[in-house]
């Protein structure tokens, strides 16, 4: 009963984390490219590479959560090394900008 039911309710709520994701990357990248256009015409200095960084790096954080909730919904040994190998380029991903942001501090 209670498999069936996170049958039923994981892929939503999946879907919902990597929707999340890409919504925060979006609003992320038209903000920052807003104030880098108003950057161009007040001469106004602003950390753009910091806000982007930022948003990217929460960005991965939600991706992150529905690869690990995917976990839940694997079958056999193949899925989980390919499940496996996404979290991990992720993480190494999520690393970098971090790096990347101490670095613009």
């Amino acid at each position: 009963m209670l498999e069936r039911l996170i049958e039923l309710i994981l892929p939503t709520i999946i879907s919902a984390c990597e929707l999340m994701g890409i919504f925060v990357v979006t609003v992320s990248a038209l903000i920052a490219f807003w104030r880098y256009c108003r950057g161009l015409v007040t001469h106004h200095p602003c950390n753009i590479k910091f806000d982007l960084a930022n948003g990217l790096a929460t960005s991965l954080e939600f991706k992150m959560a529905a690869e690990i909730l995917k976990t839940v919904m694997v079958r056999d040994l193949n899925e989980l090394l390919v499940l496996g190998a996404v979290i991990l380029l992720r993480a190494l991903l999520s690393l970098l900008i971090h790096f990347e942001m101490k670095g613009q501090e």
